[in-house]
């Protein structure tokens, strides 16, 4: 008997429903549930929560998630696989151990991953002969070293693998590619080997189109979206895998949404740059092989998956401080909505010159016009606007300068075009802005860093 791996996916990011999970949990008939929680925003977020509380650093929903789907999943031996650990997989850990403790389930294993993080170890590799350049080769680090506040690297699927291998029944990671906590489990239960490149890109592929939660499902859906029924129940994807790498793509029974081949395409095409070389730690995945075809009613096949060599180099992401962003907002209404909105945004640019804003970038936009797709919008005759909301926002060095944007869009409401009414958002708290620089590192540099460790519940209640 030919044997099959069902994953199904969790939260595609931080914040995102945990309830559509649970029903893969109830209903899925899963062995894992996979979770990506990390983005290059979130690594900021997160080093703020660290920097305020060493404690911190990770997601912080990690707690519902886990109060909330480990009662259905411990007792099905259902592992559940997460990147929340983000800059403190080790706290992540402690609170993950807290709850199971407190729920019970005293001989649970939690693995975790570390040695993403390398914020403190850039000098020492400096010092080994790396040199830090963004990947196009046009800027140093040196321009942004004061103000760094994160350095992650993308690990891949191995070191989850592993700590499947030790027994995990969680494992919790730092920063890992979006795909990887779906692939491992699949190395881990075919035994796949390391250089079997067609079948972990299929893995890959997997993970790329579980990674968005109900984005493969119908959510976010650009085709008949109004055909797609039960929305507000939407089922997370679910794929169970045979041991060549096929693999079916579905949902919970009874759950809304809809899994077919416009829905995962869709995904299939989600931040992808180069499809014939999409390049992840454990294989560089051509995209334009995969056959994708629907063989049922929310059921699609997905086959035929080339892989090449893995990459010697990993990608390393840094976040600096880019200034801070101060903006507000006014809203115009019809007659000649338009046009009161582009006089608003003539004053506040006047304003800020008179008053010496030191703006190093002034950006406006107007909601109702232009603020999805900007240039490319065809403006029509004034009287086809009823109402339109322009939105202001400049960037400098300093906090308190950025604060002065705010309180240039109140007086408008008296002393700008004629306002009908439409509301403002004035005064509004400045936000620090975040930079991003991209680099490569010799993959064995950090490889040699990589740390899986087990940690058991506390057996003191048992």
């Amino acid at each position: 008997m030919n044997k099959s791996v069902r994953i199904g996916a969790g939260m595609g990011f931080y914040g995102d429903s945990i309830l559509p999970a649970l029903d893969v949990a109830k209903k899925g008939n899963v062995q894992y549930i996979c979770f990506d929680d990390l983005a290059e925003l979130t690594m900021a977020i997160l080093e703020k929560d660290r920097k305020k509380d060493p404690t911190k650093g990770y997601t912080k929903d990690i707690t519902k998630t886990m109060t909330t789907l480990l009662p259905e999943c411990y007792p099905r031996g259902i592992k559940l696989i997460t990147n929340a650990g983000g800059i403190n997989p080790h706290g992540a850990a402690e609170e993950v151990r807290k709850i199971a403790d407190q729920l019970g389930f005293h001989h649970l294993k939690i693995g975790v991953v570390s040695g993403d993080n390398i914020f403190e170890q850039i000098d020492e590799f400096e010092k080994e002969g790396v040199s830090f350049h963004s990947m196009d080769g046009s800027e140093s680090l040196d321009t942004y070293r004061e103000r760094l506040l994160f350095a992650s690297v993308y690990l891949g699927s191995q070191p989850i693998v592993e700590a499947l291998r030790q027994g995990a029944d969680i494992v919790i990671t730092g920063r890992t590619t979006d795909s990887a906590q779906f692939a491992a489990p699949l190395i881990y239960e075919f035994g796949w080997s390391s250089t079997d490149w067609d079948r972990i890109a299929s893995a890959v592929l997997l993970g790329h189109l579980l990674e968005c939660s109900g984005q493969a499902s119908g959510g976010n859906f650009s085709g008949e979206w109004w055909d797609i029924e039960q929305m507000e129940n939407i089922g997370y994807p679910i794929a169970e895998v045979n041991e060549d790498g096929t693999f079916v793509l579905t949902k919970a029974e009874g759950t809304g949404g809809l899994v077919c081949v416009d829905t995962v395409k869709e995904q299939f095409l989600y931040e992808v740059h180069d499809p014939t070389h999409y390049i992840t730690p454990d294989v560089i995945v051509d995209f334009t092989s995969a056959r994708i075809e629907d063989i049922g009613p929310n059921l699609v096949r997905v086959s035929n998956v080339k892989g090449k060599p893995a990459p010697q180099t990993l990608k390393v992401l840094m976040g600096y401080e880019n200034g801070w962003a101060g903006e507000g907002m006014m809203g115009y209404t019809w007659p000649f909505a338009l046009e009161k909105a582009r006089k608003a945004e003539q004053v506040i640019r006047r304003q800020i010159e008179q008053q010496g804003i030191p703006a190093e970038e002034i950006h406006a936009s107007f909601l109702g016009f232009n603020s999805l797709h900007g240039p490319l919008v065809k403006e029509m005759d004034s009287d086809h606007y009823s109402e339109i909301y322009l939105r202001i926002a400049i960037r400098t060095e300093k906090m308190e300068d950025a604060a002065k944007l705010g309180r240039l869009i109140p007086p408008l409401a008296l002393n700008g075009p004629a306002f009908g009414g439409g509301g403002l958002g004035g005064m509004q708290k400045p936000r620090q802005l975040l930079g991003l620089f991209a680099s490569l590192i010799d993959r064995e540099l950090i490889e040699r860093g990589v740390k899986v460790e087990i940690l058991q519940v506390s057996k003191a209640r048992e």
